[in-house]
């Protein structure tokens, strides 16, 4: 009887670290054709993600242009909008469909906007913000580079 409780145990703890594996690592990602990993989302997730990833180009424009303009306020203003602030409206069934890889860039580009917002407001250096934008774009490069984000495809009937 202890070795059929063993044996039970076993397998829910190697079932329950399958699905870890899958919820925080993999996620709901596949190799595609162009060499990227495509990214497996139902059409309003895709759509949640692609408008946040519409949300930082916008923060991005309005941050090179108050450079340009030495605006440290819309400078600090425009990366507030992409701070951490905006990953609150991520269902949690959304972050397990994430590979882990991706989840780390968006949470490090979420955190370089807010780090942006700050020495914006504290330190008032155009320079210091475009060099920050400069490594907080490497996210965006790097992620686009390795990612791209794809329908689930429609059961068939």
């Amino acid at each position: 009887m202890c070795k059929l409780c063993w044996g039970v145990s076993a397998i829910l703890v190697l079932a329950l670290l399958g699905g870890a594996y899958k919820f925080i690592v993999q996620g709901s990602a596949i190799p595609a054709p162009d060499g990227r990993n495509a990214i497996m989302l139902e059409s309003g997730e895709r759509d949640l993600v692609l408008t946040e990833m519409r949300g930082f180009l916008t923060s991005v424009q309005q941050i090179t242009q108050a450079v340009s303009e030495r605006d440290m306020k819309l400078i600090a203003e425009a990366a507030s909008k992409s701070g951490a602030a905006a990953t609150h409206a991520v269902p949690a069934s959304l972050m397990g469909k994430l590979p882990l890889e991706f989840k780390k860039l968006g949470l490090d580009t979420h955190g370089k906007f807010d780090e942006l917002a700050l020495d914006a407001q504290q330190l008032g250096d155009p320079t210091h913000s475009l060099q920050q934008l400069s490594a907080l774009m490497s996210n965006c490069l790097a992620c686009h580079q390795a990612y791209r984000i794809d329908p689930t495809p429609a059961p068939d009937r």
